[in-house]
């Protein structure tokens, strides 16, 4: 007996950036992959989200989300070297960016109306730009947490 087409959606995405693979009522599940944009010296800037957390899951490669913690400025900038499987909710209303590998893939889920609209975007200066790059530099210079497993 065959399965009912209706019953398994299977989506795929070996691409570069972003990209929505499956919207449902209020939610949407994407992938994120590397993209030249999301270098540490290209970062220029956060954002974040008005309405709706953000959750993140490294499934591969190695990615670090940068978080600011001000309101209407990024204020401090911190920097978290994800783990594979684990589950980052960025909560609603916190600046963030990030930087991937060359081999990183993220699963991202939040609103399926996140938009431009409702997720402002804060300008880095130069000093917040090179200390991106310099976080990127401290923490891939070392071991991934995960490697450090048996």
């Amino acid at each position: 007996m065959a399965l009912d087409e209706n019953s398994l959606e299977i989506r795929a995405f070996s691409g570069s950036g972003y990209a929505p693979l499956v919207d449902f009522s209020q939610w949407r599940v994407a992938l994120l992959r590397f993209i030249d944009e999301l270098l540490p010296e290209r970062l220029d800037r956060m954002q974040r989200h008005d309405q709706t957390d953000e959750v993140f899951v490294l499934l591969a490669g190695r990615c670090i989300l940068f978080l600011g913690d001000g309101r209407e400025t990024a204020g401090t900038i911190h920097a978290v070297d994800m783990e594979p499987q684990k589950i980052y909710n960025v909560k609603r209303g916190c600046w963030h960016t990030h930087t991937l590998s060359r081999d990183a893939s993220v699963l991202i889920i939040e609103n399926r109306d996140t938009t431009a609209v409702n997720s402002p975007t804060l300008m880095l200066d130069g000093t917040q730009q090179s200390l991106l790059v310099d976080l990127t530099g401290r923490l891939w210079n070392k071991p991934s947490p995960s490697s450090n497993k048996p």
